[in-house]
């Protein structure tokens, strides 16, 4: 059963003030409704008492531009040659003036083409730009944990220092209708370099003494200064790689974070929880367990588009069973098909290969894996397992051919929530560093390395 979304009741609409009257502001706010509530006629409202979020949104032009076809360089909100050439294309394509600036009429089209491809998607925050009053990007947390966060929105154009504004929001619960959990909100705007320009107060925005995470949204960029100054306050800097612009240069760039000691947390790495349980289950029992040294042939189907759930569960599998990554080979077409050979420690070859799957009916996360089988060339071997999503995606598995048939088959329950707001809740739970993503994109980075070298 999904929960009703709860009413949202407003503390405080936002409300445009300078910088420096940030905390001034909404220490205002508090004391106008009153910790105990208003006369009885509102419940006690909780303030913001157990971390500060800071969320970085992707440039909307850039982000528009990237959805549609028109750019692929990074959403760092820097109005340069690349996306001023994408600019200029789609002036070009819809008659419109070629300035190379994202103006009011060429921001009207981008986004009116977006709405016209991506009909229903709107409430997952893709385009919250035009909308910054809303307080739903935060919901999924402020049920559950009174914070603050501070949302920052890069934008396009002549640098016009930074505008601010302060909100405060709190879910009403029937279930909880003694206290409001409230979230407070901060939002930011102005050009990447304005943004650049204040980083050094956000420190004094943070509650003291309380977890901070940093949420970053657009491209993960080890030499973006904000990130930088912004990473070294937080204890914990979560990404989410089914948005990746560029899977395998991003997860490059997470493994250079990782190597600079940045505690890093991936919310699409929380999505394959499900395959790595069943896996691991199917090699419970001893003479299973004794067979896993058996496997040298492992298929991974996911849907076309974004490898990086299945280059993250094969640096899981092999970080996990100490497989040395050797080459990597990649295959045009209309699968998308991504052929990596290990050597164990005892020498013996395995081969892998990920195939992304032209699939009609696209999920709302990019990439998700269909199916996956490990398998042996040795025929005596009890290590064939096949642990698929649909019924379609075992059939394909149980049809690759090998010399060892399937002896498990099991099917993945899919999370009962996949969106980023819900991962995001359960993320901000824990925080620091996470050795076992930090192993498996280790050995992700180390097959990404090989590409062509072979």
């Amino acid at each position: 059963m999904t929960s009703q979304a709860p009413t949202i009741f407003s503390l405080q609409a936002p409300k445009d003030i300078s910088l420096t009257e940030i905390e001034a502001e909404l220490n205002q706010i508090w004391q106008s409704y009153g910790i105990a509530g208003d006369d009885g006629a509102l419940p006690a409202a909780t303030r913001a008492t157990t971390f500060t979020l800071v969320v970085y949104e992707p440039e909307e032009t850039q982000y528009l531009l990237a959805t549609l076809g028109f750019y692929n360089g990074p959403m760092d909100g820097i109005l340069g040659p690349q996306t001023q050439a994408a600019i200029r294309e789609v002036q070009r394509k819809f008659e419109l003036p070629e300035t190379g600036n994202a103006n009011p009429e060429t921001l009207a089209v981008l986004r009116e083409q977006f709405t016209k491809g991506h009909r229903g998607s709107a409430g997952d925050g893709a385009v919250s730009y035009a909308d910054t009053a809303s307080p739903r990007i935060a919901d999924e947390i402020a049920i559950r944990n009174p914070c603050r966060i501070i949302a920052l929105f890069p934008i396009a154009g002549e640098d016009e220092g930074v505008k601010a504004q302060v909100s405060a929001y709190c879910p009403i619960q029937k279930q909880s209708s003694s206290t409001l959990i409230c979230c407070e909100y901060i939002t930011l705007s102005g050009t990447a370099s304005a943004l650049e320009r204040i980083g050094g107060m956000i420190p004094a925005l943070l509650i003291g003494g309380l977890p901070k995470f940093l949420w970053w949204k657009a491209t993960p960029d080890p030499n973006n200064s904000l990130f930088k100054k912004l990473a070294a306050i937080c204890n914990n800097v979560i990404v989410d790689s089914c948005n990746f612009n560029k899977p395998e240069s991003d997860l490059l760039s997470l493994q250079e974070l990782v190597e600079t000691g940045v505690p890093l947390a991936d919310l699409n790495w929380r999505r394959l929880s499900a395959w790595q349980e069943l896996t691991a289950q199917a090699y419970d029992s001893p003479n299973r367990c004794a067979a896993l040294k058996e496997i040298d042939r492992v298929n991974i189907d996911y849907e076309k588009g974004n490898p990086t759930q299945a280059l993250l569960f094969l640096g899981w599998l092999a970080s996990r069973l100490q497989w040395v990554p050797v080459s990597y080979q990649k295959e045009s077409g209309d699968y998308e098909i991504g052929k990596i050979r290990f050597v164990t420690n005892d020498q013996k070859q395995v081969e892998a290969e990920l195939a992304g799957v032209p699939v009609a009916d696209v999920g709302e996360i990019a990439g998700d894996l269909i199916a996956l089988r490990l398998s042996s060339t040795n025929p005596q071997a009890d290590c064939g397992t096949v642990i698929c999503s649909e019924t379609g995606g075992c059939m394909r598995m149980e049809t690759h051919g090998g010399a060892q048939s399937a002896g498990l088959f099991q099917q993945v329950s899919s999370l009962s929530e996949q969106k980023a707001e819900a991962l995001l809740s359960q993320q901000v739970q824990r925080w620091g560093h996470e050795s076992l993503f930090e192993d498996s994109l280790g050995v992700t980075a180390k097959v990404l390395n090989l590409a062509g070298k072979n």
